[in-house]
């Protein structure tokens, strides 16, 4: 699949965004992220020294290869811009009617909206990407523990489902988000409200038009099981 560049525009609290594939000399910030033991606790996958990120790396280059998981880095979108974060959006072999997405963010992005603000804007492209494949429907999972990300995922729409009991690899229930496309939402639920509109340059990226959705006190999220 092409990569795609999504660009966050800045508020009057917090600097414009960028999420964009991951590279591979990104291996430094992306082993720094990892040694935050906050962020370890609450994640599958685990980067302990360079090695661990090149094969961590390697499984992101192929997920855009194949289209199926698209992970983005979450980067300040100044010149040598601070590494923030990741989302991820994984799509299913078996249904293209749902999908699921993940994130985490580093210990210096906590508390700045960062985790809202780049998974609405990856929730707002990816349903307009594969709405022609018929995508109406993403879920969101982590531990009940990780009350952090829970909280990010009620702020950007992401409705509490229900609780998924534990199972390898998960050491503890965990609760079930799901957000739905306008116009597909369940009998039991309102909608979301409207979502700002992706805007593609000519060079192939994808800019976000209107006001995100803003988040305060973020954690390490989940992450997209991979």
């Amino acid at each position: 699949m092409r990569a795609v560049r999504l660009e966050v525009a800045a508020t009057a609290a917090a600097s414009a965004l960028v999420l964009r594939p991951w590279r591979d000399d990104d291996i430094g910030p992306l082993t720094e992220a990892y040694r935050d033991p906050a962020m370890r606790q609450w994640l599958r996958s685990q980067v302990a020294s360079t090695a661990d990120a090149a094969r961590w790396l390697e499984v992101r280059h192929r997920g855009w290869e194949s289209g199926d998981y698209l992970s983005f880095a979450v980067q300040e979108a100044c010149a040598g811009g601070a590494l923030l974060g990741n989302v991820a959006l994984k799509r299913s072999a078996a249904t293209r009617q749902s999908a699921e997405v993940g994130y985490w963010t580093t210990t210096s992005a906590r508390g700045r909206g960062v985790a809202s603000r780049a998974l609405e804007a990856l929730t707002v492209w990816a349903f307009t990407a594969f709405e022609a494949d018929g995508l109406v429907r993403l879920d969101l999972l982590h531990q009940v523990g990780n009350t952090a990300s829970c909280k990010v995922a009620e702020r950007t729409g992401y409705d509490f489902d229900r609780i998924v009991p534990a199972r390898p690899p998960w050491p503890t229930d965990g609760h079930l988000h799901v957000r739905r496309a306008a116009g597909h939402s369940s009998p039991d639920k309102q909608p979301h409200g409207s979502m700002p509109a992706p805007r593609r340059t000519e060079t192939g990226d994808v800019r976000l038009s209107g006001h995100l959705a803003e988040g305060h006190g973020s954690r390490a999220g989940s992450e997209a099981s991979k």
